[in-house]
């Protein structure tokens, strides 16, 4: 659905101005390939927190499956 979106998004771009929507085509994979490493940053950091908290949470998970 987010992809006919942005496909209808850009066809009425195209109708309206399509200087710009023609440099949108030849710069988006050009910005996608630059923020590509901010994007495999922020799914590092996410994971690392992720495991923290499980690991600070690990001994409520051993009490409370002692406790049944």
């Amino acid at each position: 659905m987010r992809t006919l979106l942005i496909v209808i998004l850009w066809c009425i771009l195209f109708m309206m101005c399509w200087p710009l929507a023609l440099l949108l085509i030849i710069f988006y994979p050009i910005i996608w390939l630059i923020l590509l490493p901010f994007r495999i940053i922020g799914f590092t950091v996410e994971a690392v927190f992720k495991l923290i908290g499980e690991i600070l949470m690990l001994p409520f998970r051993i009490v409370k499956g002692l406790a049944k």
